[in-house]
């Protein structure tokens, strides 16, 4: 079977630090974050005070008014980023609806929690006869999937791939191999999720995955001695894949290319990664084997680095099985400190770090780490970004049910 190149000709973002592309970049590279104070609810009796929500999302600058009210957040902040990357794109969606050869991959590590929360509270309030009848098709994690699929009329694969916090970069990755295989022209992808809610901070917390800091500026602090636990995030991340043919020949923006893809199973735990390091460490090994490219060309990876004692040293070793002495020399960052962790988004979040910083030249910092904790020695870029010219990068992902994703992107030039 013939090979065809895949490159990234949009991005659609919609997070904490804004919802363009501009201002989120501008954001990330001076080491902003977006923790505040809990708006969605009274945090009186909770732990967790802190978390990334959206600000001033308007659905209605995407969705029509009627359509909102069928639609869970996570939902909405889908088809908001997917509007966002395909206008980014400058495809002529006129042009792809009805294509076999177009699709949607795109994940949701938990789906409709906010629909889920209302109404299984009106259950117990005023009895079965008053939920919503669209309940299901409103909280069931495909249908972020399938409402981009149904916008842009797109009839080639609809696939929601459900991995946890790993999710959005499988569904990266599944769609560069369909295109790159020949299976497809062009694919929406990425993921978006909604869980700051009563059920879903309650539950975080009492897994103990989440900070109780009260301290913004120290609350998400990956790789240092302090870290407690993550910051919850919220939002959409989508990346627009096309052949490069096809975007040469329609004269698209390019930001980067797609050449290499891992995926594993840990096969040990149900939520804490191999201590070793060693599941994350072979879909790196494995990314960078299709990318075909020498170790020593990796210039910037982006880590799951949530912040969480359980993951940050894992993770630091297996960067260090994979490069051995190199990997003191490649810059290893967490994008996580400024934007949360948005669990089944976040991946598609971070591979979007990675082509900005590819295109513009710039490594972005783990904002708020001080001191390292045991172990963290290598080059987290604390605190304040640097210039670095990027060949090749890695953005990495971890999630529950020992998932672990990495996907490898080239700078075009």
């Amino acid at each position: 079977m013939t090979e065809t190149r895949v490159v990234i000709t949009g991005i659609g973002l919609i997070t904490s630090l804004g919802s363009s592309i501009d201002e989120f970049w501008d954001n990330i590279k001076n080491g902003r974050h977006g923790f505040a104070p809990i708006t969605r609810f009274d945090t009186e009796r909770y732990k967790v005070k802190l978390a990334a929500e959206v600000k001033g999302f308007d659905a209605e600058k995407y969705i029509e008014r009627k359509e909102t009210k069928r639609l869970d957040l996570y939902s909405q902040y889908a088809l908001a980023a997917a509007e966002e990357a395909m206008v980014d794109s400058g495809m002529d969606v006129e042009a792809i609806k009805g294509s076999i050869r177009a699709g949607v991959y795109f994940g949701s590590g938990i789906g409709g929690l906010v629909v889920m929360q209302e109404q299984i509270s009106k259950l117990l309030e005023k009895g079965p006869e008053r939920v919503n009848p669209l309940f299901i098709p409103m909280t069931i994690a495909n249908m972020a999937a399938g409402h981009i699929s149904l916008k842009y009329g797109l009839k080639g694969p609809s696939i929601p791939i459900v991995t946890a916090c790993a999710s959005s970069t499988n569904c990266l990755g599944e769609a560069f191999r369909a295109i790159k295989h020949g299976y497809m022209d062009m694919a929406i992808t990425g993921g978006s999720e909604a869980a700051i809610t009563e059920i879903g901070m309650a539950g975080f917390t009492n897994l103990t995955a989440m900070t109780e800091e009260q301290n913004p500026d120290r609350a998400s602090i990956p790789f240092d001695k302090d870290r407690a636990g993550f910051v919850m995030g919220e939002g959409g991340g989508v990346l627009i894949l096309e052949r490069l043919d096809k975007a040469l020949a329609r004269g698209a923006k390019i930001y980067a290319e797609v050449v290499g893809y891992g995926t594993t199973s840990e096969a040990y735990h149900m939520t804490a990664p191999l201590p070793d390091g060693s599941g994350i460490a072979d879909a790196m090994r494995l990314a960078i084997e299709e990318a075909g490219i020498d170790l020593k060309e990796i210039g910037y990876i982006n880590a799951h680095g949530t912040g969480t004692p359980a993951n940050d040293l894992p993770e630091t070793l297996g960067v260090k099985a994979v490069f051995g002495d190199y990997a003191y020399k490649i810059p290893f960052t967490s994008s996580k400190s400024m934007t949360g962790h948005l669990l089944g988004a976040a991946g598609a979040v971070e591979a979007a770090v990675c082509a900005l910083a590819m295109k513009h030249g710039f490594v972005p910092p783990t904002a708020g780490l001080e001191v390292p904790g045991e172990g963290c020695d290598l080059d987290y870029v604390p605190k304040v970004g640097r210039e670095a010219s990027i060949k090749y990068s890695l953005s990495n992902s971890l999630g529950f049910g020992g998932h672990c994703a990495s996907v490898c992107l080239k700078s075009y030039k």
